[in-house]
């Protein structure tokens, strides 16, 4: 479990503002299952589901591409057992929730949420 969540988060959307990709990915294990209508909608053929780091980072990779003005402001932080939740307000406005689980200090997967009914929640 991440000892600090507050500082993860803060590390967390410093790595994605910065647009830094391997700064992100370092807090993600090499097998990490991440999930995301976003992902769905970039990547079609993945239906929303992201296995391993080398996926991951394609998906990201296009991602960031496609919204270079992509930034985060972290509102809230929640704990819980091996999980952290970062809800989030990104670059359209939207407050995001990331799930997060964790096995040791990294993450084992991830889970974008965005509001229900929210069009194009990436703004991509």
């Amino acid at each position: 479990m991440v000892t600090d969540p507050s500082s993860f988060a803060a590390e967390w959307c410093d790595a994605w503002n910065a647009h830094d990709l391997e700064r992100v990915l370092d807090h993600f294990h090499d097998d990490v299952l991440f999930t995301s209508p976003v992902a769905a909608a970039i990547l079609p053929e993945t239906r929303g589901q992201v296995h391993g780091e080398d996926a991951l980072r394609a998906y990201w990779s296009e991602g960031l591409r496609r919204i270079p003005d992509l930034h985060f402001t972290v509102e809230q932080v929640f704990a819980g057992v091996d999980t952290v939740v970062i809800q989030y307000r990104n670059q359209k406005g939207v407050s995001v929730s990331e799930v997060l689980i964790f096995d040791g200090d990294r993450v084992k997967s991830g889970h974008g949420t965005y509001p229900v009914g929210a069009e194009n929640p990436a703004g991509a």
